[in-house]
């Protein structure tokens, strides 16, 4: 099965990218996902199943420990195959 994530992280700076905005960035971009795209108002990215839960554990734990107070975060089932 695979699965694309979307997901925002608050409050937003609109001025320079906050410490909980760029550790999601930095989980996202190290996992091994399909399709990263990463912007000022949402992101997503795309992967096997595994891969995609395991980078969105990551991403809460982190987000939230570098100051998130709010995770906004959508993910669907696009097809099967991989993981």
């Amino acid at each position: 099965m695979r699965l694309r994530v979307e997901f925002t992280t608050e409050p937003f700076d609109l001025d320079e990218a906050p410490a909980h905005a760029l550790a999601a960035r930095e989980v996202i971009e190290a996992a091994e996902l399909d399709a990263v795209d990463v912007g000022p108002f949402g992101n997503t990215a795309e992967g096997g199943v595994d891969t995609v839960l395991t980078a969105v554990d990551a991403l809460l734990r982190k987000s939230l420990e570098a100051g998130a107070t709010r995770i906004s975060l959508q993910v669907n089932v696009v097809g099967e195959g991989g993981e």
